[in-house]
């Protein structure tokens, strides 16, 4: 991968989910991805706040970019499991921060642990998930 990991990423997200919800990878490391995620409308409560859902979407992509970064070349990754704590709002019009780190670099697993915070620093979301390494397939 080139130095500007955060670029890549962005430019590899293309086309999908996070691009579709406007996720804004600043910092990207295999120890550590940060990203910003805009909080419009489209992606609140009827109370306008950040649905629940849209949060863990976006530290699902976080913890599996830092999944991505931590596998050997050639593998792939899946969720397998996701626990999320809801603290407090973020309102519509105001930007979230996402950190996601690997507290566990394991040969078939790795845990993430993702911080979402308002734009103050508060903390919005703990989320704490678990990707499976899928071994590269190797042909005859």
């Amino acid at each position: 991968m080139t130095t500007n990991l955060a670029a890549e990423m962005q430019a590899w997200v293309k086309g999908l989910l996070p691009e579709l919800m406007g996720i804004e990878f600043t910092d990207v490391t295999p120890d550590k991805v940060v990203a910003r995620l805009p909080v419009r409308k489209d992606l609140c409560t009827v109370g306008d706040n950040l649905h629940g859902g849209a949060i863990m979407a976006f530290a699902d992509t976080l913890g599996a970019v830092v999944a991505i970064l931590n596998m050997p070349q050639g593998a792939r990754t899946t969720t397998i499991e996701s626990k999320t704590n809801f603290i407090g709002g973020a309102p519509m019009g105001t930007t979230v921060t996402g950190e996601s780190v690997a507290v566990h670099k394991g040969r078939t697993t790795v845990v993430c642990q993702t911080t979402i915070r308002s734009e103050e620093g508060k903390l919005v979301a703990l989320v704490t998930q678990t990707q499976l390494v899928i071994s590269a397939q190797r042909r005859p």
